[in-house]
This record gives structure tokens, sequence and C-alpha cells, in this order.
């Protein structure tokens, strides 16, 4: 093997649990979902940051549907991670392996209009649907149907989050002109 690295050099045997999946795809699996759960919390604090820092005429919208959105990414991150736990494989452990992990990017800018937070968030949102759809061909194709489902559910999820951000910024977008 290439590789020096297979489930037992990774998990602890206390941490080994039981799956009739096989190790690779445990492994390719747990590897995509850790992404996907990296890229959760940088959008959680993404959006958060937004909802914090958005100012304008629509405050009070914003302000709410930027909180509401954040509460819903947090709330898939429980059970990625868990699902990750469920195949025998390990998960994120740091914030810096968040940061190791993540595709989304972080926006530490000291004022952004409201507009282009929501588009940003839009189109981040539109990443991780895209990332969750290649993660569900990942488990499909490794007969995972547990994480299959799950993911169905996040992209849907995740669309209404585009959608609404979508319309919000349009909406925006009108006011301003």
């Amino acid at each position: 093997m290439s590789k020096a690295h297979n489930k037992s050099d990774k998990v602890s045997p206390d941490l080994d649990t039981p799956t009739d999946l096989a190790p690779a795809a445990v492994e390719k699996i747990s590897a995509s979902l850790n992404v996907l759960l990296a890229d959760a919390f940088a959008l959680y604090l993404k959006t958060k940051n937004f909802h914090w820092h958005v100012s304008g005429r629509h405050f009070r919208d914003y302000h709410l549907l930027l909180d509401e959105q954040s509460e819903a990414i947090f709330g898939t991150t429980d059970q990625l991670a868990e699902r990750v736990r469920k195949i025998g494989g390990t998960t994120i452990r740091s914030i810096g392996q968040i940061g190791k992990l993540q595709t989304i990017q972080d926006n530490n800018e000291a004022y952004v209009p409201a507009r282009q937070m929501l588009r940003e968030l839009m189109e981040d949102n539109k990443k991780m649907a895209a990332a969750m759809r290649k993660a569900h061909k990942l488990a499909d194709d490794n007969e995972d149907r547990g994480t299959a489902q799950l993911l169905e559910l996040f992209i849907d999820e995740t669309e209404r989050r585009t959608w609404f951000l979508f319309e919000a910024s349009r909406q925006e977008g009108a006011n301003a002109a």
C-alpha cells in the first residue's frame, strides 16, 4: 500500500465502531463528510458574522433571516459528525482542523453591504449543495443509505436557504435602485 494510513492507523480500538461498510468506503465517506462538516462550521460563522454586522433599512428582516439560517446550518453539524462516527470513522477535533478542511471562504471585511452579504451567502450555500451532491453520490456508490438519506434532507434545506437569499438579495437590489 502506498498510503501508510488504513482504518486501524486512524481509529483507536476504543473508537472503532462496527460497520458492514468496507474500510475504504468508510475512509472516503468520512473524509467527504468531514469537509462538509468543516464547511458547515465556516458557513455558520460567516452567516453569524453577517447577522451581527448587517445594516440598512432592511436590518430587522435580514438580521432575523440570517439568525434563522445560522441556526439551521449549525443544526447540521452534530448530525454530520455523528454520521461519520456511526460508520466507523473519526471526525474533526479542532478549529485548526476546520481551517485546513474548509472550502467555504471566510469574510473578514470590516464592512460588507447587505446585498453583497446575501449574495455571498447564496453562492456559499450553492457550493455546499453541490458538495453535498458529490458526497451523496459517493455514499450511493458505496451503498451507504444512511448517509445518502441524511444528505438528501440537507440538500433540500440548503437549496431553501439559497432560494431565500436569492429572493431577499433581489428585493434589496430592487429597493436600492
